[in-house]
């Protein structure tokens, strides 16, 4: 090929480049699999928190699929559910009732779209609803949490076993569901309660008191005494009273008792605790017994039963609060006159779950137990 010709080829190519070139400016330029980093949505800061055992735990980004499960899950439940719209996030819990009552079925209209687990549900059932975040009570760390960590699913303990311990959880709870202010206002009602409660029974006489657990779930009456570290002793205390058990130095658990220690003690009050049967019912069989009709507060009338609504409130669920506030008016009515437990129970589910007196009449009311007027 001569010169010319090399040329001329050239020429032809030229012509066709500068043909063709608008029509490619004018071809759409397909989309990049990840979009330009200036173009990116900021990353999301991981979230640090210090859980019940001490442990520091790291989310890289806000939990979107929570599971709780574990003993003692619907006292997790009914303080989780303080939180406003953390309901979106949960997508799967163990059973949120204590016998027959259900609270959280009960204002959670999506209650039935979550997957409901077995007490005993493993670490591979709950990894089957592909959690990011898995929150129980401590106790079950060795046993439960364990493994689910193994699998290599985030796990926060929590206790919510003691006042002081509900200030902290719910903290760590804030941080966790992205809500710091909210858990500032729940502490803030709890601590501000407890507080007035403490100061208007300070320097008064702190009557004999008698916390009684009554059990009958294995076919014989059994009498049980909580340990010192317990709520329900620590709201005695509180409420101004002395807890006439503290020298028998009770174990770790409810410690049985006879019908014979209980009078040796002559508690100036006595309070059942019945969670599984109505108290008001046990404690008109007590008062019908022979044995308990010699007992000095029978004779007195200061033979109480513990109240509650769905659940008996002298327990570390979130109505200890109101446990705490009713038993301070029993011991001490003198330094409660005012004391109206129906607008102190709607202050309750108003402040924790913006629920109304409406609301408060119509689905708690009837489930009152105990000496609740």
């Amino acid at each position: 090929m001569d010169s010319s010709q090399r040329f001329t080829i050239s020429r032809v190519l030229l012509l066709l480049m500068a043909l063709l070139l608008p029509l490619s400016a004018c071809t759409p330029v397909q989309p990049s699999a990840s979009p330009p980093s200036s173009e990116a949505p900021a990353a999301t800061e991981p979230i640090v928190v210090t859980d019940a055992l001490g442990r520091t735990v790291t989310l890289p980004r806000p939990p979107e699929r929570v599971v709780l499960t574990g003993r003692g899950l619907f006292m997790i439940a009914n303080a989780i559910y303080a939180f406003p719209g953390v309901s979106e996030r949960i997508v799967g819990m163990g059973q949120t009732n204590q016998g027959s009552a259900n609270f959280i079925k009960l204002i959670d209209p999506a209650y039935d779209q979550k997957a409901t687990l077995e007490r005993d549900a493993g670490a591979e059932q709950i990894a089957a609803l592909q959690p990011d975040l898995v929150i129980m009570k401590s106790p079950m760390a060795e046993s439960l949490g364990g493994p689910i960590e193994a699998l290599g699913i985030p796990v926060i303990y929590v206790d919510l076993e003691t006042p002081e311990q509900y200030w902290q959880d719910l903290t760590v709870l804030g941080k966790v569901f992205q809500n710091e202010a909210r858990a500032a206002e729940l502490v803030n009602f709890y601590r501000s309660k407890v507080e007035a409660i403490q100061s208007a029974v300070e320097g008064a006489e702190r009557p004999r008191t008698l916390m009684l657990y009554y059990n009958d779930r294995d076919g014989a009456v059994a009498f049980n005494v909580p340990p010192l570290n317990w709520i329900q002793t620590t709201m005695v205390e509180s409420a101004g009273g002395e807890p006439v058990w503290a020298d028998a130095n009770p174990g770790g658990g409810w410690t049985q008792v006879t019908l014979e220690q209980i009078a040796a003690w002559d508690a100036d009050h006595i309070f059942i605790i019945s969670y599984f049967r109505n108290p008001t019912e046990v404690v008109e069989e007590l008062k019908a017994d022979a044995n308990w009709q010699a007992l000095r507060a029978t004779k007195e009338g200061t033979l109480h039963a513990f109240p509650g609504d769905l659940y008996i409130w002298a327990q570390p669920d979130v109505r200890w609060i109101l446990g705490l506030t009713w038993l301070a008016g029993k011991l001490h009515p003198d330094r409660f006159p005012a004391l109206d437990m129906r607008a102190e129970i709607n202050a309750f589910y108003e402040t924790l779950y913006g629920l109304d007196a409406a609301f408060v009449e119509q689905q708690i009311a009837p489930t009152f137990q105990g000496d609740l007027p």
